[in-house]
C-alpha cells in the first residue's frame, strides 16, 4: 500500500552513533544533552523561545494550562481540526465554543468570532489548518479588544513563514506537533513556542511535574518530557527536512496541475513567504464523489485520509451549527504526499480521480 504520508528518516548509521552514547551516559530523559541541543536549534531556527515536549497533545494541554483560566471559562475554537484540539480544552474542564470556517482557507472565520464572545470567554484557540496561516492580524485585533489570550495550534506548521517570520511567533503561544506523520518529526513529540520568556519558563516547569530549578513544586504540572532517543531523531531530521520539503513541493505542484479541472484546493494565504507542503487536501463536489474516490483509490493500493471528518461541532456541541465546516468535512480527501513518492503513483492517483469525477 502507498500510505498518505511516510516519515523521513536520517541515516541509520548516524542515528545509531548518536544513541550509542546513551549506553555510556545512561542519561535517557530529564533534560538530557540532545533535548537541550534540540531546543536551542529550534529557537535559533525560528527566532523565538520554545519548550519541547513528548507529543503535540501535551503541548496543547500545557499551552492552555499556562493561563490558569477560571473553571467556567469558554475557549473559542474551530470545529475543522484534529480531535486533540477540542479534547484538550475539554480535558482542562473548559467549554469549547465553535466558530465556523472560511470555505476557501479552511481556517476559523475571524468575521464570526465576535458573535460567539461572552463574559466567560477567555481565549481564542485557532488552528493554522494544513499549515495555512490564519488571519492573524484580525484575530489579534479581536483578542486585544476583548482582552483574550491567543493560542495557535500550529501542529502542521514546521518551517511555515508568514510575512517573513515563523508562524510560531504569533499569538501568546503556539504549539507544534513533531509526530511521525509530520514534515519534521521526533518520532513522537511537540513544542510550545512563544516570545514571552516567562510563559516558556512556566511551560518547562509544567512539563516536569511543576518542579522549578530549585526542585520545588511551583506549578500543577504533568510528565511531558521528551526522551533522548526522540531528541536525537529530531536533531538529525533537522539536517534533512529542507530537502524533504523541496521534494514535496514538486509533487504538490504536480497534483495541482493534473487535478486543476477536477477538484478544488485549499486557498493558501497570500502572506506566506515559506510553505512546507505538508498535505495534499482536495475537495470533491459532494460526499458521494469523495467516498467513491476513497474506495477506488484503496482498491488500487492507495491509502487516503478524510482529514478532517467529522466536523467536531457535531461531536462536542449541541448548540453549534457550523454548516461550512460540516460541508467541507464531508467532501475533503487527503492524497498521498511525501518526498519519495514516485511520479507514476501521482499519475495513477490522478487518473483514478478523473475517472470518478467524470463518471
Amino acid at each position: 500500500m502507498i500510505n498518505v504520508t511516510r516519515s523521513i528518516m536520517p541515516d541509520f548509521g548516524e542515528y545509531t552513533q548518536m544513541i550509542e552514547k546513551l549506553w555510556k551516559t545512561r542519561w535517557l530523559t530529564n533534560n538530557g544533552e540532545y533535548l537541550v541541543k534540540l531546543e536551542k536549534a529550534l529557537e535559533e531556527r525560528f527566532n523565538t523561545k520554545c519548550a519541547v515536549v513528548s507529543n503535540g497533545t501535551l503541548a496543547l494541554l500545557i499551552a492552555i494550562e499556562l493561563f490558569d483560566f477560571p473553571k467556567d471559562s469558554e475557549i473559542i475554537t474551530t470545529p475543522f481540526t484534529f480531535v486533540a484540539t477540542s479534547s484538550s480544552i475539554i480535558w482542562q474542564k473548559y467549554k469549547p465554543v465553535f466558530v465556523d470556517i472560511n470555505p476557501e482557507t479552511f481556517n476559523i472565520d475571524p468575521n464570526e468570532i465576535e458573535k460567539k464572545i461572552t463574559e466567560n470567554t477567555r481565549a481564542i484557540l485557532a488552528v493554522h489548518v494544513f499549515g495555512n496561516p490564519c488571519d492573524v492580524e484580525k484575530i489579534e485585533k479581536i483578542a486585544k479588544k476583548h482582552r483574550l489570550k491567543i493560542i495557535y495550534d500550529a501542529a502542521h506548521c514546521f518551517d511555515v513563514y508568514y510575512k517573513g517570520e515563523s508562524i510560531y511567533k504569533f499569538g501568546d503561544v503556539s504549539i507544534a506537533s513533531f509526530h511521525a506523520t509530520k514534515v519534521f518529526h521526533t518520532i513522537e513529540g511537540g513544542a510550545i513556542f512563544s516570545d514571552n520568556d516567562e510563559l516558556i519558563r512556566k511551560a518547562k516547569r509544567l512539563r516536569n511535574f511543576g518542579f522549578n530549578e530549585e526542585i520545588e513544586i511551583a506549578d500543577k504540572g504533568i510528565n511531558a518530557k521528551m526522551n533522548e532517543f526522540q531528541a536525537a531523531m529530531g536533531l538529525l531530521n533537522l539536517e534533512i527536512v529542507e530537502k524533504e520539503i523541496k521534494k514535496r513541493k514538486k509533487i504538490y505542484e504536480s497534483y495541482k496541475e493534473k487535478l486543476k479541472r477536477l477538484v478544488k484546493f485549499q486557498k493558501l494565504s497570500s502572506n506566506i513567504t515559506k510553505y512546507n507542503y505538508i498535505y495534499m487536501p482536495v475537495l470533491f463536489e459532494n460526499q458521494e464523489q469523495r467516498e467513491k474516490a476513497y474506495r477506488e483509490l484503496k482498491e488500487r493500493g492507495y491509502n487516503t485520509r478524510k482529514y478532517f471528518f467529522p466536523s467536531l461541532d457535531t461531536v462536542f456541541s449541541q448548540e453549534s451549527q457550523c454548516t461550512i465546516s460540516q460541508d467541507i468535512s464531508k467532501r475533503i480527501l487527503h492524497l498521498p504526499l511525501y518526498g519519495d513518492l514516485e511520479e507514476k503513483h501521482v499519475e495513477k492517483i490522478c487518473a483514478t480521480i478523473e475517472k470518478v469525477v467524470r463518471g
